[in-house]
């Protein structure tokens, strides 16, 4: 097999599920599904409502991080950074309000655009797509929680 000149092995190998942190959120961890697939990461909003404070443009919004269960939940507030059209797994188009948040995870933190969806039915709260994967991380789709698993047993 060839190596990619570009693609260093000093990279993070990451599962594709994981637990990451959003601070500035308030989710100290939320199980994430990585999605090499979809372009863009999404993230579980009920009642997602525009605000305005101090002359910025803010999205609020409800989070039940846990799977399949409606407590505990959280009440977030994001800078609004755009509304897109998306197409979801389900091949249905979506109008999508797009916040912009730090995330932690393999403990390199970073800002990721996140469209808000309802995802209830779906099997993870929070999907990481492809642009927030970038060159920082190679995914083992064999794998799970490699660099993450510490999250797994915190309160």
């Amino acid at each position: 097999m060839r190596k990619h000149p570009s693609l260093s092995h000093s990279l993070p190998v990451i599962g594709w599920r994981e637990w990451v942190s959003l601070p500035d959120l308030g989710v100290n961890r939320i199980k994430t599904k990585i999605d090499t697939g979809a372009r863009t990461s999404a993230l579980h909003a009920l009642e997602p409502k525009r605000i305005q404070h101090n002359g910025q443009q803010l999205v609020r919004f409800h989070l039940h991080p846990a799977q399949r269960k409606s407590k505990p939940e959280i009440i977030c507030q994001a800078p609004l950074v755009d509304c897109r059209t998306v197409v979801n797994s389900g091949g249905q188009t979506e109008y999508r309000l797009v916040i912009l948040s730090r995330i932690i995870l393999a403990e390199q933190e970073q800002f990721i655009e996140i469209t808000l969806t309802n995802r209830a039915p779906m099997g993870f709260r929070m999907l990481i797509g492809r642009t927030a994967i970038g060159k920082r991380f190679l995914v083992d789709p064999g794998r799970s929680f490699l660099v993450s698993k510490h999250l797994e047993k915190e309160p």
